[in-house]
């Protein structure tokens, strides 16, 4: 079985969000390919039969299996190359790695439904402008980009709130938004790069410019850019990828 390690979400080496990507001709057992996520300890492991059409695509994080995630999405893509179309558990998702080095995504939309959740103890000593939900994260609008960049999240807090997992967010000036993803409900602290809370941060943020097409930040140490398109009930999420690791596995 042939594993690579991509860096997505970036043009260049050792920044954006690293993913795994496992090559098998067969489905995988469940308990196999956590694993192998938990073993390789990145934020997200992708495992993508590739002798069926649509292929089968899952994601494994290192303590849990999620149903959506957009970095792996475009790593595994960087790795086949062309266009793809996976069969996932958020249905059927399109794919293609374009000649200009870009990749796109084509994934369902989840805008944020607004809540009165109470997010002081996640957030202490932050204002908070805008809190909601969307199927899977909480969703914070801050009030500065700098706010989203000095946050320092309670993550025992989060992780008793829904499934432990927030998007936090502000306008920017040099890119249209800037975010944060924390997730130490699927065993992630934060994650670098999270193209999955673009699916709620591109309608949020259209919504509030009035614009579909934009630019996105997400301000992690290792940082990395998303561009983003507000098509209906989709979104298009457009990002890079750089293979750093390719290799075999022998278990």
């Amino acid at each position: 079985m042939r594993f690579h390690l991509v860096d997505a979400f970036t043009d260049r080496p050792f920044a954006g969000n690293p993913a795994g990507v496992v090559v098998l001709d067969e489905p995988a057992d469940a308990r196999w390919m956590q694993d192998v996520a938990a073993e390789m300890k990145h934020s997200e492991t992708a495992f993508v039969v590739t002798t069926r059409d649509p292929k089968p695509l899952r994601w494994f994080t290192p303590a849990a299996e999620v149903d959506l995630c957009g970095h792996a999405t475009i790593a595994t893509t960087h790795v086949l190359g062309g266009r793809q179309r996976y069969a996932t558990r958020s249905g059927l998702l399109a794919c293609e790695a374009r000649e200009d080095g870009w990749i796109e995504l084509d994934f369902p939309a989840d805008p944020p439904c607004e809540t009165d959740d109470d997010l002081r103890p996640v957030l202490p000593g932050t204002t908070v402008t805008f809190t909601g939900r969307g199927r899977e994260n909480l969703f914070a609008v801050l009030e500065s980009a700098d706010a989203v960049r000095q946050a320092q999240p309670d993550l025992e807090a989060l992780r008793a709130l829904g499934k432990g997992r927030l998007v936090i967010t502000a306008a920017n000036q040099a890119t249209d938004f800037v975010s944060r993803f924390f997730g130490p409900g699927v065993g992630v602290d934060e994650d670098p790069v999270t193209g999955s809370a673009h699916c709620t941060l591109a309608p949020y943020w259209a919504g509030r410019t009035g614009r579909t097409r934009l630019t996105g930040e997400q301000v992690s140490a290792r940082g990395g850019i998303v561009e983003t398109e507000l098509d209906g009930d989709r979104v298009l999420l457009r990002g890079q990828a750089v293979t750093i690791v390719s290799g075999e596995l022998h278990v």
